[in-house]
């Protein structure tokens, strides 16, 4: 693992190592990029509708915090730009790992989406939290028609 030239010496061993993670990670982001022509407002509804249950919670929670972000005028394009990668990579369905392998098919989404989610964390408004997780709700309840569901 590379180590990140631009850390301090002093920083504790378990705060250098989420340091030096999230630089890789950032070095990532650069990756991320091809995934934009992905994105769009009716293909991330339509996965969401489609793989909600299968994805979890968390990945759709995380989905729709980056949404809401996306959708802020306060957030900056450079936010923008990571957002609409890690969402184009979230609806590409021949991504590492296909969404389509049991089990551990949304794993390298999620890891996408969480770091996405920490490098836009500032954006992160309470309103923000708050209409994600009650959409996220809404979309998780009993009859709520999701394809794939099983209610």
């Amino acid at each position: 693992m590379p180590a990140n030239p631009l850390l301090p010496a002093n920083l504790s061993v378990r705060r250098a190592k989420l340091e030096n993670m999230l630089y890789i990670c950032s070095m990532e982001n650069n990756k991320l990029a091809k995934y934009t022509p992905y994105y769009n407002k009716e293909a991330l509804l339509g996965k969401i509708m489609a793989s909600a249950r299968l994805a979890g919670r968390k990945v759709v929670y995380y989905v729709l915090l980056l949404y809401y972000v996306l959708q802020s005028s306060s957030t900056k394009m450079a936010d923008k730009a990571k957002i609409i990668g890690a969402l184009g990579y979230f609806i590409f369905p021949a991504d590492l790992i296909p969404d389509i392998m049991p089990v551990v098919g949304y794993t390298d989404d999620l890891a996408a989406l969480a770091w996405c989610v920490y490098s836009v964390a500032k954006n992160l408004t309470p309103e923000i939290k708050e209409k994600a997780a009650a959409k996220a709700r809404q979309l998780f309840e009993k009859g709520s028609g999701m394809r794939g569901s099983n209610s």
